[in-house]
């Protein structure tokens, strides 16, 4: 088979989903060394340990959470989390400059500059899906999201959060109840807090 066959068996294969690993490769009888060369000529992109996409294709349509879809894929078994998901769910004015996301605490993740990593014990708590249409991100949700930025953040960043979290209107406003709940799981003392934000 040509070479430029192959590519356009994956081209063809990758449509819907934009995104394929090695494993797909194989069984559509492309080598690891052609998509070496397929990456080395431009053609693909490298996106992470035996992942790649068509060049110039966007996993989602919204350019703006593109870097952040990229390295939740590169981190197997990730999930979005503190000032990456704050971010996303718009109740932070802080900037990420890199990607925050949690993985097992028995897992392992090799570095890169632009992914900050913290391992969880509890992954299941809040894990929830980001639907951006084409790419279903997993991130925590909102609730778990503020009670971990008081675990682990600046009490600052984390009191703010809180307080435009609150601010939201409809399925974006905070569900205090499950706010609590997590707060009881995770043993942090956020009482205080919600009192003085809601009176």
């Amino acid at each position: 088979m040509k070479k430029t066959d192959k590519l356009k068996k994956i081209t063809s294969s990758t449509k819907k989903n934009k995104l394929f690993d090695t494993k797909l490769a194989r069984k559509l009888n492309v080598s690891n060394s052609s998509l070496a060369y397929y990456a080395k000529k431009g053609d693909l992109e490298r996106v992470g340990r035996g992942l790649y996409k068509i060049k110039n294709t966007s996993l989602i349509s919204d350019f703006q959470w593109e870097d952040l879809v990229e390295a939740s894929v590169k981190v197997k078994g990730g999930v979005v989390c503190l000032i990456s998901a704050l971010a996303l769910y718009e109740i932070t004015e802080e900037i990420p400059r890199a990607h925050w996301i949690a993985i097992p605490n028995t897992s392992r993740h090799r570095g890169d500059d632009s992914i900050r990593i913290f391992r969880y014990r509890n992954m299941k708590l809040g894990k929830t899906v980001y639907d951006f249409g084409d790419f279903k991100l997993p991130i925590f949700d909102r609730e778990r999201t503020i009670i971990d930025a008081f675990r682990l953040l600046d009490k600052e960043v984390a009191i703010k959060a809180l307080r435009m979290g609150l601010r939201k209107k409809g399925e974006a406003r905070l569900d205090l109840e499950k706010l609590k709940e997590y707060a009881k799981i995770l043993r942090v003392r956020i009482e205080p807090y919600i009192l003085a934000e809601t009176t």
